[in-house]
């Protein structure tokens, strides 16, 4: 079984077909087949917000001294942590401000951040 929080698709689709990061971009629609892909995955589970979500990404925000661009990655580990994920990959060495969640880098053998 494996996750992906719902904001890291949309960054996915943001960064993807965003002309000044690549060039060329991908085109949206070979990105939406892409999504499309780990979306159709039987053994994948979508992480949303639930009904406890403000409460787990303030203790976050707070407890990481989060404020601006960081406050998505704390509404990925907050999504994480509250759907009971192990360890989240990510080459974004931001998430180890984050208590409670194991971070490994799967671009790097090992991978522990």
């Amino acid at each position: 079984m494996w996750a992906i929080p719902w904001p890291c698709l949309h960054e996915f689709l943001a960064i993807v077909t965003h002309p000044r990061i690549y060039g060329p971009p991908t085109p949206l629609a070979r990105a939406l087949e892409q999504v499309d892909a780990w979306v159709e995955s039987p053994t994948l589970t979508l992480l949303a917000e639930s009904a406890a979500h403000r409460q787990t990404l303030r203790a976050l925000l707070v407890g990481g001294r989060v404020s601006g661009a960081h406050v998505h990655d704390a509404r990925v580990a907050a999504l994480c942590r509250q759907r009971g994920v192990r360890e989240l990959w990510s080459a974004d060495r931001d998430f180890g401000r984050f208590a409670g969640l194991a971070v490994a880098n799967p671009l790097v053998g090992g991978g522990r951040t």
